[in-house]
């Protein structure tokens, strides 16, 4: 069976461009053009992504990622931002929001596949676990590899795809400082140039979500012009 692919523009031109890109690379694409109609959309049609413009009559893409993070069975959707707005802080709020990426328009249409088939490759990964249980343990941390769940001081604490990615490679090689490139390829299936800001900001979220304090991070620390390193305490 075909994956589903949504994508949410109000330029049906660009929508239609994507959808072209995307059922030439195998998939099969919904489209819809405000964001009433993409909720809908993600509620009820069994989509397995979503690549999803901010700027939307109804509901602009943010509300639609808060939505989405908020409800048990779309929490895990992933979704890729697709913009035109120049300025960084959109982008930013997006990933801190809980989006997997973003692209900028004008867009390279198999640069847009390619990413599309890196984040579904994650998530049949995260859905297809082994027989064995699988954990990674760090002091009060415990990441099960198979549920795909991090608890802390045996309390849930919810990450996105990236994020579990994230702290599953740092846990994976305690000590060791990972670059930057290391990670973005194994969190998110590739790297390229210019995406540092985008492991950045998605290190800040996590740091908010498993440090005491993420202004003084005791488990993951930054090395400087190299990546980061996880500190097991």
């Amino acid at each position: 069976m075909k994956q589903r692919i949504l994508v949410v523009d109000d330029d049906q031109s660009i929508a239609h461009i994507l959808q072209s890109y995307l059922e030439q690379a195998g998939y099969h694409v919904l489209t819809a053009h405000d964001g009433n109609a993409a909720l809908q959309a993600m509620r009820y049609d069994q989509v397995d992504l979503v690549i999803l413009d901010l700027m939307l009559p109804g509901r602009d893409g943010w509300s639609l990622i808060r939505v989405a993070r908020s409800d048990a069975i779309l929490g895990a959707l992933p979704i890729i931002l697709v913009t035109a707005r120049i300025d960084e802080g959109d982008k930013i709020l997006g990933l801190e929001l809980g989006a997997d990426d973003y692209i900028t328009k004008p867009f390279n249409g198999r640069e847009v596949v390619a990413r599309v088939g890196a984040l579904l490759r994650r998530r049949s990964l995260d859905l297809h676990g082994s027989v064995t249980p699988r954990t990674l343990s760090a002091g009060e941390l415990c990441l099960d590899l198979d549920q795909h769940s991090l608890t802390i001081q045996g309390q849930s604490v919810e990450l996105t795809r990236t994020e579990f990615k994230l702290l599953e490679a740092l846990l994976e090689h305690p000590g060791y400082t990972l670059t930057r490139d290391d990670l973005l390829e194994r969190a998110m299936g590739y790297a390229y140039e210019g995406m540092g800001r985008v492991l950045d900001t998605h290190i800040r979220n996590l740091r908010r979500k498993i440090e005491p304090d993420p202004n003084n991070p005791r488990y993951i620390c930054t090395v400087y012009g190299v990546g980061y390193r996880f500190t097991k305490q």
